[in-house]
């Protein structure tokens, strides 16, 4: 791939199941090097958007090329330049931590002595190095999910996508994967994430993509995203709400026991609140951007 092609792009793409129409025309740029977000709830189209990338799911409408080469054409060659951590933990359990590196390296025909060097060191990368011999039974969630990302990079992928590479991990685990992602992002990898933690997000993305109804809503970095969508700082006030904010001045949101205030500056809001009020103040970020343009309905998978 010369560096004039983007790794990804896709230009009007669209996925139609019938009737359905899960993906509507998509325009999506991924440079080389570059870490980008694609956000949305539940049925939104990240996931077909995902499977048409990775030439699981064919194309219905548009174009979509990966490498520079339209994606119905990438070989094994290509797929190799990939390395996908899918959303569930499809480790092999009969097998040990190391040997789950060895089978992958394999997969790809690495050579045995190339995949006895970057088993450790990936194993090492990850943190598991003192797992290699346990069986993966013995592993606890986040040390399964840093073997699956250590197997995803076995054959030194140029693109990395990582679908809700945290989900149900504590912290401790997710601070420790966002560095290894950083880390990664520094020796030049390109990352696709998808996932429903918006600090996630947020912390990795230096371009976000939001979509919802099969279409994109909004993209930008997270900063200009919570810059052009919501005000600089957030009220969260519980009800019952003061005289003084009941008058519609504020910009507001009324998420049940309690009311959000949008506002760029603070001091008149806060001359408004009684010293009894009960609220939090925090700046904005980018679930406010989230919940605002996709809703607060809860969707189901």
């Amino acid at each position: 791939m010369t560096d004039r092609h983007p790794v990804i792009e896709a230009i009007g793409l669209e996925k139609r199941y019938g009737a359905f129409e899960a993906v509507r025309g998509i325009d999506l740029t991924v440079p080389k090097g570059r870490c980008i977000g694609l956000l949305g709830p539940n049925g939104a189209g990240k996931t077909t958007t995902m499977r048409m990338i990775m030439g699981l799911t064919t194309v219905t409408g548009g174009s979509l090329s990966v490498f520079g080469k339209p994606v119905e054409a990438i070989d094994r060659a290509d797929r190799a330049r990939i390395g996908l951590v899918p959303q569930e933990d499809n480790l092999d359990p009969e097998l040990l931590v190391r040997q789950n590196l060895e089978v992958y390296g394999r997969y790809f025909k690495l050579p045995s002595t190339l995949i006895n060097k970057r088993v450790p060191e990936l194993l090492a990368f990850m943190e598991l190095a003192e797992k290699a011999d346990q069986s993966v039974m013995q592993l606890s969630g986040g040390m399964k999910r840093r073997l699956v990302i250590a197997r995803a990079l076995i054959g030194d992928p140029e693109l990395v996508i990582l679908d809700e590479p945290t989900t149900g991990l504590d912290p401790q685990a997710r601070v420790l994967i966002w560095k290894q992602l950083q880390a990664l992002k520094r020796e030049g990898k390109t990352l696709l994430l998808t996932t429903h933690y918006m600090d996630e997000a947020e912390r990795l993305s230096d371009h976000i993509v939001i979509i919802d109804g099969g279409k994109i809503l909004t993209e930008g970095t997270p900063a200009d995203l919570i810059r052009e969508h919501v005000c600089g700082h957030v009220f969260d006030v519980q009800k019952p709400l003061p005289q003084a904010l009941s008058n519609g001045r504020f910009e507001s949101e009324d998420i049940g026991d309690s009311v959000l205030f949008y506002v760029e500056e603070t001091d008149e809001l806060r001359r408004a609140l009684p010293a009894d009020a009960a609220y939090l103040h925090r700046p904005a970020n980018l679930e406010d951007v989230f919940l605002r343009l996709t809703g607060r309905k809860l969707r189901e998978n």
